[in-house]
């Protein structure tokens, strides 16, 4: 590594254009009137949207090398670094569980009383902490080519138990059966990751998924390659060698992992529920490519004003992540009419967008308003120096 402590511009910004897709896609008006590629694919394939959650993880990864190989660099025990890093696992996936039960049944017992039989366990910062306490172990005490072959085994495996395994047979009501059958990942609870996620987790899982969770136990195994490939990606920024040679190792490996992903994809679907190996190596080459664009573009030719909406989300990302998500639920909890019908995120939907806009637009206009007002407040945030550490 080359030890230098500069921060890079480009990691800010590659994080803020993530979270700006992630908060805009999380908040449309009506979920009814949202444009195609700003909804995930119903089952098999991608979209955009597909690709928001695997870049926050990649940069992640980039972000470990960043951090740790700086400290490990200037003297730091090894070992010493473990608790903080497990320290931080743990506020994120408190985080997490915290974000899965808000508003916890305000001003209701017995809605508190169910919602702790049904607390979603599993969740997207459960799964970031998951991946960056295990990337950050793996990175401190294994070399890189030894991360290699942990990536490869993570990533066949995972296809190996998907489609190898027999499970047991799910009935109509989803619940667990016991005679065996052969793995289906056309269905979406006929494989291992969703009985498993039934069995641990039993009805605290995602409402939508029912026989499954995106953000399950097994599927975390090829999302913690996907932040593995944001070390490698962190090792090229941080590697002795020109710009020039940085920005076409990352458009180079970009360029093999698309390909070697969609082809992949051929005979193991690409898949962001189940998280699929061919899934993993697709976006992680496209986040490959994305971050040389940015590196080329924000630190080797330098565009400060272009690059400045962008770290600012990406400087305070957990805490526009957090804040919107409670937001959001508050705004979606309180009701504006005597039947307990219309919430006030309903009520400011109406008045400010479907009044005078096309169903679609009023959706996406007012998912864009969200991303500005959050902008805002950002923007106040960075002015005085307040940065958001877990």
């Amino acid at each position: 590594m080359s030890g230098s402590t500069k921060r890079l511009v480009s990691v800010d910004v590659f994080r803020g254009m993530t979270i700006i897709g992630m908060i805009l896609v999380n908040n449309p008006g009506s979920w009814s009137t949202v444009y195609p590629p700003l909804l995930h694919a119903p089952w098999h394939g991608w979209t955009p949207t597909d690709l928001i959650f695997p870049f926050f993880l990649f940069i992640v990864g980039v972000a470990i090398v960043l951090a740790l190989g700086n400290r490990v660099e200037s003297g730091a025990p090894r070992g010493a670094l473990v608790p903080k890093i497990f320290r931080r696992a743990v506020t994120l996936f408190a985080l997490g569980l915290f974000l899965s039960g808000f508003p916890f049944g305000l001003f209701g017992p017995r809605t508190f009383e169910r919602l702790l039989e049904t607390w979603r366990i599993p969740g997207v910062l459960q799964r970031i902490a998951l991946c960056y306490l295990f990337a950050s172990v793996l990175f401190l005490f294994f070399r890189p080519k030894v991360l290699k072959v942990w990536t490869v085994i993570l990533l066949f495996g995972y296809w190996a138990l998907l489609t190898l395994v027999p499970v047991p047979a799910v009935s109509p009501g989803g619940q667990v059966g016991t005679n065996l059958v052969s793995p289906d990942l056309a269905s979406k609870g006929r494989h291992l990751a969703g009985w498993l996620d039934r069995v641990v987790f039993g009805d605290h899982l995602w409402v939508l998924g029912k026989v499954y969770d995106p953000e399950g136990l097994l599927s975390t195994f090829p999302a913690l390659a996907t932040t593995l490939f944001g070390v490698f990606a962190g090792l090229i920024l941080v590697s002795k060698i020109s710009p020039v040679e940085k920005t076409a190792r990352l458009f180079t490996h970009g360029s093999l992992l698309t390909l070697a992903g969609y082809v992949w994809g051929w005979v193991f679907p690409i898949n962001k529920a189940l998280w699929t190996s061919s899934y993993a190596v697709f976006t992680a080459g496209l986040a490959f490519c994305a971050l040389g664009l940015c590196y080329w573009s924000f630190d080797v030719h330098q565009r400060p004003r272009l690059a400045r909406p962008f770290t600012i989300y990406g400087v305070n990302a957990i805490t526009v992540f957090v804040g919107s998500g409670v937001l959001a639920r508050t705004l979606g909890y309180f009701k504006v009419d005597p039947e307990g019908i219309h919430s006030l995120q309903f009520f400011l939907y109406q008045v400010f967008f479907t009044s005078w806009l096309p169903p679609y637009l009023a959706s996406l206009g007012y998912a864009l308003a969200w991303v500005l007002g959050w902008f805002a407040v950002l923007a106040l945030m960075a002015r005085r120096g307040w940065v958001w550490k877990v």
